[in-house]
């Protein structure tokens, strides 16, 4: 069987764009048991309330939902147990630097296959306020009626 090419996504965190500034992003590999890939290929995954943690020079995602394989039965490992992201040492020492300044988290992203590996991208983000959301959808409604205004033209003209 070959092996695909390129991108596919599996998940995608668009509320971690609503609700953080996204200053640098990585990417980092994800440590899988049994069948979890096989439910990866199927798209059953959700990273909306995930968080990433580093622990003991560790980097952790908890609260990842991999939803059990229906044919795996004793091989289904726990669906929200915590993973290990693969990085190099020094993309965790600066990620560990990064996220003690005072309002900074580590999020992750979006959950894609590059080639035939699993592939984690997280971010590295500052929280916004109130206000920041508001004039985000204030833009995003902006946009929305400009869209429609031109698309408006174009059908009478």
């Amino acid at each position: 069987m070959p092996k695909q090419k390129g991108e596919r996504l599996i998940a995608n965190n668009k509320k971690a764009y609503f609700d953080y500034f996204i200053d640098e992003k990585l990417e980092a590999g994800i440590e899988l048991k049994g069948t979890e890939v096989k439910s990866l290929r199927m798209g059953k995954c959700s990273i909306k309330e995930a968080f990433v943690a580093v622990e003991n020079g560790e980097v952790i995602i908890r609260q990842m939902h991999i939803a059990p394989y229906e044919k795996g039965n004793i091989f289904n490992k726990d669906p929200l147990r915590p993973r290990k992201l693969l990085l190099h040492k020094y993309e965790i020492n600066k990620l560990v630097g990064q996220s003690k300044i005072k309002g900074s988290t580590i999020v992750p992203l979006r959950v894609y296959f590059k080639d035939s590996l699993v592939k984690v991208e997280i971010g590295l983000a500052r929280g916004k306020k109130l206000y920041d959301k508001r004039k985000d959808i204030a833009k995003k409604d902006m946009k929305r009626e400009a869209e429609k205004e031109f698309k408006v033209r174009n059908v009478r003209g």
